[in-house]
C-alpha cells in the first residue's frame, strides 16, 4: 500500500491517500441483494438492512458481532500522540492493513481527520446535544431515517453505545479532558449513507458525556488508480480552456478585464483536491444465493423476532 499526505493549498495537512493495491477480499464488507444489505466480517454477520422502499431510509438490525480493526490503545500512546491526527492516522493506515477484519480493498481510500460532521453545528447547541443527536438509536434494530437527516450525518454504532458510567468510558472521559483523547474512526458507507463506527464507541460516548468535540478519522474510497489520470487530464484542459476564454475577452474588450489566472487556478485546485479527497460510492458485492439467502441468514439473526424487513 502506498501512503501520501493529502493538504489544502495552504499546507493544511486534510488527510492520509491510502492506494491499495493488494487484490484479496476485505474482511468487512457490504453485500448485496436488490434493496436489501448485509454487512459482513469475515463469516460472520454483523449488520442487515432494507432501504425503504420510498426511498426514505433503511431499516436494520445489528448483531453483536462486530470486533474493532484496532487493538485497544494504551493511554501512553494516546498522550504521546496527541494533537497529531497526522500520526494518528499513519497508525490507524497500519491497523487497516493488517487486520484481516479491515474494510480495505484494492482501491484509491481518504483516511482524513477533515470529516463533514465536524461541521454540522449549531452555534446554539453543545457537543453534546450534536453528537448525540446524529447517533442513530436502536438495538437491535432500528432506522436510519434519510428524510430527517440528510447528507450523511448520522452515525450507526455497530455495538451500542456504552453509558457514561462505564468504566471504560469513564477513562476516556479523563483522556476528554486533557485533550489526549484518541480518535473515533468512522468509516463512510454510501448503501447505508451513514458513517459506521469501526472503533472508538467508548471514546465517542466519553466525548458525549463531557460535552467535548471529538476527534475523528474517517474513513471512504476515492476516485480509482485507474481514472486518476484521466480525470486529471480533464481538470487541466478546462484549466487550459478557461485561460483561452480570458485571453479572448481581453482581446475584445481590453485589458479591464482580468487575465483569468486566479479564477481558473482556483478551480483547477479545487478539481484536483475533489479527486483525492471526494467521496466515492461503497462497493458492495453481490450476496451468494441473493434474497433468499439474505432472508437465511436473517431468520437465524433475528430468531424468529419480528421486524419490518421479515
Amino acid at each position: 500500500m502506498q501512503r501520501n499526505d493529502v493538504t489544502r493549498d495552504d499546507g493544511t495537512w486534510v488527510g492520509l491517500s491510502l492506494d491499495v493495491r493488494d487484490s484479496r477480499q476485505p474482511g468487512l464488507r457490504v453485500f448485496s441483494a436488490g434493496q436489501r444489505l448485509l454487512v459482513s466480517q469475515r463469516s460472520r454477520p454483523v449488520l442487515l438492512a432494507v432501504v425503504d422502499e420510498h426511498l426514505d431510509g433503511v431499516d436494520f438490525w445489528r448483531t453483536d458481532a462486530y470486533r474493532s480493526v484496532v487493538p485497544p490503545l494504551r493511554a501512553d500512546t494516546a498522550r504521546a500522540l496527541a494533537g497529531s491526527p497526522e500520526r494518528w492516522a499513519h497508525r490507524v493506515a497500519q491497523h487497516l492493513v493488517d487486520s484481516p477484519d479491515s474494510p480495505l480493498h484494492e482501491g484509491r481510500w481518504l483516511l482524513s481527520c477533515d470529516s463533514p460532521l465536524l461541521r454540522g453545528r449549531h452555534a446554539d447547541s453543545s457537543h453534546a446535544e450534536h453528537w448525540g443527536s446524529m447517533l442513530v438509536d436502536g438495538h437491535p434494530d432500528g432506522y436510519i431515517d434519510w428524510f430527517l437527516h440528510s447528507h450523511s450525518w448520522e452515525v450507526l454504532p455497530l455495538r451500542p453505545m456504552p453509558a457514561a458510567d462505564d468504566s471504560r468510558v469513564k477513562a476516556y472521559r479523563k483522556q476528554a479532558r486533557e485533550g489526549t483523547l484518541p480518535p473515533v474512526l468512522l468509516w463512510w458507507v454510501s448503501g447505508l449513507d451513514c458513517h459506521l463506527i469501526l472503533d472508538g464507541h467508548a471514546r465517542l460516548a466519553a466525548a458525549i458525556a463531557e460535552s467535548v468535540e471529538p476527534p475523528l478519522l474517517q474513513l471512504h474510497r476515492t476516485v480509482p488508480r485507474d481514472d486518476l489520470a484521466a480525470r486529471t487530464h480533464e481538470a487541466v484542459g478546462f484549466y487550459e480552456d478557461e485561460l483561452a476564454r480570458f485571453a479572448e475577452l481581453r482581446a475584445v474588450h481590453g485589458p479591464t478585464v482580468p487575465d483569468g489566472a486566479a479564477t481558473a487556478g482556483a478551480q483547477l485546485a479545487r478539481l484536483l483536491q475533489e479527486l483525492n479527497t471526494g467521496r466515492q460510492p461503497t462497493w458492495a458485492w453481490p450476496l451468494p444465493g441473493g434474497e433468499a439467502e439474505w432472508h437465511r441468514i436473517s431468520r437465524e439473526v433475528t430468531a424468529g423476532q419480528d421486524w419490518p424487513a421479515v
